[in-house]
């Protein structure tokens, strides 16, 4: 791994600070532009209907950022040699952190699925509820964790 991150190393914290921004910046966007402008539309199928949409596209784009944001944290750390250094309490801090991220990340996955199965079936009630949890704390404490494993890297890359 150390000759994997010697030779690509710009490449490799580019892949990976670039996942972190598409997965926390895409949440914010979601979340303070996407979710406010949908409360303008009136009809409720249809709000309901774009907001289902406009979370499976995101989705489409973040799982791929996690996984590499995974794979490219593995690389780092092990290349970096961390272990049995001080800073490896924040690098520890920091996984731990993305770990909860993605464990919330798939109880929104399954909210918007469980969602979409019940818009499908005109149970537009249902639908709403299982996407109120995702906007009301899901997608804001995960938000809140972005940025504090962001503020956790770059503290990292300061070392």
């Amino acid at each position: 791994m150390e000759t994997l991150f010697n030779n690509f190393s710009s490449l490799i914290v580019f892949l990976h600070v670039l996942s972190a921004i598409i997965w926390v910046g895409g949440m914010i966007a979601i979340r303070f532009a996407v979710h406010y402008s949908m409360q303008e539309v009136d009809d409720p199928k249809i709000k309901l209907g774009r907001t289902l949409e406009s979370l499976r596209r995101f989705f489409n784009m973040v799982i791929p950022s996690i996984i590499l944001l995974l794979l490219t944290a593995v690389i780092m750390i092990v290349a970096l040699g961390f272990k049995g250094t001080p800073l490896y309490n924040f690098v520890i801090a920091k996984e731990a952190i993305w770990t909860v991220m993605t464990v919330i990340f798939i109880i929104i996955f399954i909210k918007r699925k469980q969602a979409q199965k019940a818009f499908d079936e005109g149970e537009l009630p249902i639908a709403k509820s299982k996407l109120l949890p995702i906007a009301n704390y899901l997608i804001p404490i995960n938000i809140v964790l972005g940025l504090v494993a962001i503020y956790l890297g770059v503290t990292l890359r300061g070392f």
